[in-house]
């Protein structure tokens, strides 16, 4: 005769939401109001961010918490929540003489400034005679931004991971 002994049920465990310090991994589309793709990791390797490390945009970070992998989401996030309302006090006009001897500078270059809160990304967007104007606004600054988003991965950060801020391995940051 052929016995049968059973044993407790324990039910199936839930996958791990998106919550602070969780690593998430993510795909996405990025696109603006008119509807043009700006970025996307689509045929890349997914994003890894630590949530709530202040790697993304604060309104992405919002709508992904409390979601788990294989969940995905359409998001419209305001400026407010994304890169900032375009300040028009962060475009200055300098003089040529600011930068590097020999530079030939020309609208769309890049250059860190050094200002008293510390140093800060500007795009040069007009150059006049000895005079150059820099903007210092996030290129998507004043923009609502339109994210589909698919969540592939949810898992507990590492010690490691949260003492250096980031996420280690595929979709992170690698150390040599």
């Amino acid at each position: 005769m052929t016995r049968y002994t059973f044993g407790p049920v324990f039910p199936e465990t839930p996958a791990m939401q998106v919550a602070h310090d969780a690593v998430v991994v993510i795909h996405y589309t990025l696109k603006n109001d008119a509807g043009e793709v700006l970025d996307s990791s689509a045929g890349a390797e997914p994003l890894a961010f630590i949530q709530g490390g202040g790697n993304i945009i604060s309104g992405l970070e919002e709508a992904l918490e409390g979601k788990r992998a294989g969940d995905t989401l359409e998001v419209t996030i305001p400026a407010e929540k994304a890169y900032g309302v375009h300040e028009p006090s962060l475009i200055q006009q300098v003089p040529r003489r600011a930068f590097q001897t020999g530079t030939n500078v020309a609208p769309g270059m890049r250059f860190t400034a050094e200002t008293e809160h510390g140093p800060r990304p500007v795009v040069v967007t007009r150059v006049a005679g000895d005079m150059v104007t820099v903007d210092g606004n996030h290129p998507l600054a004043g923009q609502t931004l339109h994210f589909a988003v698919e969540v592939t991965e949810v898992r507990t950060a590492s010690a490691e991971e949260l003492s250096h801020g980031h996420v280690h391995g595929p979709g992170g940051h690698h150390h040599d």
